[in-house]
């Protein structure tokens, strides 16, 4: 044993090799006849299966049945009770590896979620950042309103060096303005 519990036990030898196999390929079989199980061509198939069993073993030449109907067909139970044995861990192989699937999806769609709720809250942030600059610029009723004001400026200026001058005239081109 080893002497503290936090380092491993050495590598053992043995005589006989120990034999690896593939974990992603018996998960890939084991899913494969876990589905099988699961269909009706499955159900359909053992059904059939054990209405011949039944059927040679009750009717049949009397030489040639190999499981007796007077002891409730017995090799008959055992053969079904062999099948669940492998087919309940072989299930259980298939839901793991599920499992596992399902947990990576969600930690995608997790880490998904994240990454759109940080974009959102950027674009919400320009989106601020843009309507505070907007509020500072000049909109088209703002600019008409002060060319107008400064037109009347002009206006005003202009009847005040015609008065100064002494001509009743207009300008040509406040005469000009007037008519568009």
């Amino acid at each position: 044993m080893a002497d503290r519990l936090d380092t491993p036990l050495a590598q053992r030898r043995s005589l006989v090799p120990r034999f690896r196999m593939d974990q992603d390929a018996v998960g890939k079989a084991t899913e494969g006849i876990a589905r099988f199980l699961g269909t009706p061509r499955f159900l359909i198939y053992l059904t059939v299966f054990c209405i011949v069993w039944l059927v040679w073993n009750a009717f049949g030449p009397e030489g040639l049945r190999f499981d007796s109907a007077a002891n409730g067909f017995t090799a008959l139970t055992l053969m079904l009770s062999l099948q669940a044995s492998y087919a309940a861990p072989l299930i259980l192989l298939a839901q793991n590896r599920q499992d596992d699937r399902d947990r990576v999806t969600a930690e995608q769609d997790r880490q998904r979620g994240e990454r759109n709720l940080a974009d959102t809250e950027y674009l919400a942030r320009e989106m601020a950042a843009l309507r505070i600059a907007l509020s500072e610029v000049a909109t088209r009723d703002f600019v008409r309103s002060e060319i107008r004001n400064l037109l009347e400026e002009l206006d005003e200026k202009d009847r005040g060096d015609r008065k100064d001058l002494g001509h009743g005239s207009t300008s040509s081109w406040s005469t000009t303005r007037d008519s568009s």
